[in-house]
């Protein structure tokens, strides 16, 4: 079986549809989603709609859960709260229902999903080192979990101590545990700006890492012809 798993869509069509085809290309079986469909770029509706067809397992993410409040709780700062005011007022109301709906963590199979940590999935605490990472192998209880949320593709695995791995191709060996953050599909945040996620191929026990060339300038000319901050589409290419 091949897992397609992806995560912080964040409303990047374009992003979104490059990563599914390639893996149509990849011929993976079965696709998950690590939340954060929503946010800062123009096509959230398509977006909920794409995934929501695709009927496959679904974590929730901050900004999914911003989006289903009347009023913003003011977790965000200044950039993200405008744009989530407007993706608010761009979803139907039946977008919303299937957002609120969505699960914190779930287990896949022999994984679990999650789309920031395990300890306190619902606090959007964000894994970027070591020591962050503890927190969640104390309450991991499959040998793999992936997890988004920080927009940096990498993992972190368990043995006698905890180190950060790179994930191109990462073998997942019996006796350890592995806490693998897919990347962001429609924002990278780690200096790259093709869209990121992982393939999971269990007969073989690896995870593939994805990087995805998209139609990056139509995005961003979404971004501005929808009026929302222009930073949003610069960063785009920055992949900041």
């Amino acid at each position: 079986m091949r897992f397609a798993v992806f995560s912080d869509l964040h409303a990047n069509l374009e992003a979104t549809e490059a990563v599914l085809a390639d893996a149509r290309q990849k011929e993976c079986t079965h696709y998950i989603c690590l939340g954060d469909v929503v946010g800062y770029n123009a096509n959230p509706h398509e977006c909920v709609d794409l995934v929501r067809k695709m009927n496959c397992p679904i974590v929730k993410g901050n900004h999914d859960e911003q989006a289903c409040l009347a009023e913003s709780s003011r977790d965000f700062n200044d950039l993200a709260e405008r744009a989530i005011d407007w993706t608010r007022a761009n979803l139907t109301a039946d977008d919303k229902q299937w957002l609120s709906e969505a699960r914190m963590t779930r287990q896949v199979r022999d994984f679990t999903i999650v789309h920031a940590t395990l300890d306190t999935p619902g606090e959007w605490g964000y894994v970027f080192n070591n020591l962050d990472a503890v927190a969640s192998f104390t309450y991991q209880h499959t040998t793999v979990c992936f997890f988004g949320h920080t927009h940096v593709a990498g993992a972190f695995v368990r043995d006698d101590g905890v180190k950060r791995v790179r994930t191109e191709q990462l073998m997942i060996e019996p006796g350890k545990k592995y806490f693998i953050n897919t990347g962001s599909v429609g924002q990278p945040r780690d200096g790259d700006p093709r869209a990121a996620y992982c393939i999971y191929h269990t007969d073989r026990s690896v995870v593939e890492q994805r990087r995805i060339r998209y139609d990056l300038p139509k995005a961003q000319r979404k971004i501005v012809a929808a009026g929302l901050p222009r930073l949003l589409a610069e960063r785009l290419e920055l992949g900041r």
